[in-house]
């Protein structure tokens, strides 16, 4: 169903791409957007059990497009150096695909925003945290994606050292 990596010499492991998840910030979403054009957008997430958790507001082209159509893919960029002198680029990235679904239920709605808040503000007091996701919590959107295949590549240099 899904494609097989061709420069297989280049592929990560599960475990060094799931911490490439981890341990990201942005990603780019990848939706089929209006009148079925690809719309990728970058994104703050959070990943946790082979799921990725992103917000959003409830309305907007982001959620018309994954109501119409619920395949996306998901991409993040650990690292992009460029090398000059060699005219290439040491880079990490991993490309997720799967299914979103548009979290409803309000209980787990809070527990992803919870995650998400801790992730991004670790400095912040829980307090400040719950009372920021208080603020905005009516217009939230939030939206889980399970992932169907996932594949992480890095550049042959960074294989090499």
């Amino acid at each position: 169903m899904f494609r097989q990596m061709r420069r297989k010499n280049q592929i990560l492991s599960q475990e060094e791409s799931i911490a490439i998840l981890q341990n990201g910030t942005t990603g780019t979403l990848a939706v089929l957007g209006d009148d079925d054009y690809p719309y990728a957008v970058p994104i703050n997430y959070f990943y946790e059990d082979n799921k990725i958790y992103f917000h959003g507001a409830k309305a907007g082209h982001k959620i018309d497009a994954i109501k119409k159509h619920n395949k996306v893919s998901f991409c993040v960029v650990a690292q992009d150096d460029i090398i000059t002198e060699k005219f290439t680029t040491y880079f990490k990235s991993v490309i997720a695909f799967g299914t979103a679904r548009i979290i409803e239920d309000d209980a787990e709605k809070r527990n992803a925003i919870e995650k998400l808040t801790v992730k991004f503000t670790p400095d912040q007091t829980e307090q400040k945290r719950s009372e920021a996701i208080e603020k905005e919590f009516p217009a939230l959107g939030m939206v889980e994606m399970t992932i169907e295949h996932m594949t992480g590549k890095q550049a042959l240099e960074l294989i090499k050292k």
